[in-house]
């Protein structure tokens, strides 16, 4: 029959041995267990590094990146503008009107944009102009009676797309028909005289 195990303190000195051997193990020391005799006297091939001498290195200095480079964000290039194919893009003409009138202008609606000097002017005007089934643009009927009144010198042309509907229209002042196709249109068209 064998003795019951013993407790106290013998125990935890062969546990302690393990540890410090494993600990030696893994530095890579050679320990010998207390119970073997010395080890021989002999140089061995390769010199072992106390544990007290290995190099320690801090933790933070492993997990800190090794490159401080910052990337700067490339800048988001400008919205595009409507396809002028397929959106409310309108080309603006304009002869004879004078001074800061006439020229080439662009006008863009739905959002407004373009060098038009009025965009949101022109595009609400445009928009209160269009009804379903009737052309913006069109022209005054060849049989309307007109007054002869002559508006002056002033033409427009306008080219595009307005409502899903290509445009290519004429505007001039000179009888009462053209005036008020005209009139209707300012800020889109300049206003006579402004």
């Amino acid at each position: 029959m064998s003795a019951p195990p013993r407790r106290g303190i013998a125990p935890l000195a062969v546990s302690a041995v393990s540890a410090v051997s494993a600990v030696s193990l893994l530095c890579g020391l050679a320990a010998a267990p207390a119970h073997a005799a010395p080890a021989p006297t002999t140089t061995p091939a390769t010199p072992v590094t106390p544990a007290h001498a290995i190099p320690t290195v801090p933790v933070r200095t492993i997990l800190t990146p090794t490159s401080t480079t910052t990337h700067a964000t490339p800048a988001l290039p400008p919205p595009p503008l409507p396809d002028d194919r397929t959106g409310d893009h309108l080309t603006l003409v304009v002869h004879g009107a004078g001074p800061g009138r006439d020229g080439v202008r662009q006008l863009f609606c739905h959002p407004e944009a373009g060098d038009h000097p009025d965009p949101a002017g022109a595009c609400r005007v445009l928009d209160e102009n269009t009804r379903w089934g009737r052309d913006t643009f069109a022209p005054v009927p060849p049989d309307s009676i007109c007054t002869m009144i002559d508006g002056g010198p002033a033409t427009a042309h306008v080219t595009g797309h307005w409502a899903g509907r290509p445009v290519d229209a004429e505007f001039s002042r000179r009888n009462g028909c053209e005036i008020d196709r005209w009139d209707r249109l300012v800020p889109f068209l300049p206003g006579a005289g402004s």
